[in-house]
């Protein structure tokens, strides 16, 4: 049953809060989610509006992994966690190279993009346990990309009953894990072996790294 602010019956005991007369307002029956870290996707998209800002996907490589929240580096992309998921694990793949469309990629980008979502897949289902994929690309700000200038795929992990009213009704997706841990555990899951995912079937063991 909840109690005062949303929390349970009694988990607030002991803790003193100013009356409520000294702020203005008046109580209804909604319940209300704190969610202060949107404002940095509000001010990141006023950020990317202005003429001349720098492009996330090309800036994110210069970083470490660690603080660029990269899962993993190949030769003509990379792979990362998306800093606005739709899912806990929603990773990107992301061609290092400043081209806004699929059909601008090369024959050596699309190949590598394709292994690195074989093996993204492979490695959610293996780290958490994913049941099913939502995989895409939005080409241009008209089809919804939120940085159309440079592609990018999405790999977005799902789980039986992942849905619920918040996203529908409020608007709001509740993350049950850090961005910084969940990319420590891909990433850690991720180099435990060597494998060609194209050569397994889903769900199988990763083959043991060779000496």
């Amino acid at each position: 049953m909840p109690g005062y602010l949303g929390f349970p019956e009694g988990e607030l005991d002991g803790v003193e809060f100013a009356p409520a007369e000294e702020f203005a307002g008046v109580p209804d029956e909604v319940q209300r989610t704190w969610v202060p870290h949107r404002m940095t996707y509000i001010h990141d998209g006023e950020e990317r509006q202005k003429p001349g800002s720098s492009c996330a996907f090309c800036e994110v490589p210069k970083k470490s992994d660690e603080d660029g929240l990269i899962i993993h580096r190949g030769e003509h992309a990379y792979v990362v966690m998306n800093l606005y998921p739709y899912n806990s694990g929603h990773l990107l793949v992301c061609p290092y190279r400043h081209v806004a469309q699929y059909d601008e990629l090369t024959n050596e980008e699309l190949f590598e993009i394709g292994k690195l979502t074989q093996r993204a897949m492979g490695v959610l289902r293996r780290a958490t346990s994913a049941a099913g994929f939502n995989i895409g690309m939005n080409q241009g700000s008209v089809a919804g990309a939120g940085i159309a200038e440079h592609f990018h795929e999405h790999i977005v992990p799902r789980w039986f009953g992942d849905s619920n009213f918040m996203p529908i009704i409020a608007k709001t997706k509740p993350m049950p894990q850090l961005l910084g841990d969940l990319r420590k555990l891909i990433a850690d899951s991720w180099d435990e072996g060597s494998w060609d995912a194209g050569s397994e079937p889903a769900g199988s063991e990763p083959a043991p790294a060779s000496e």
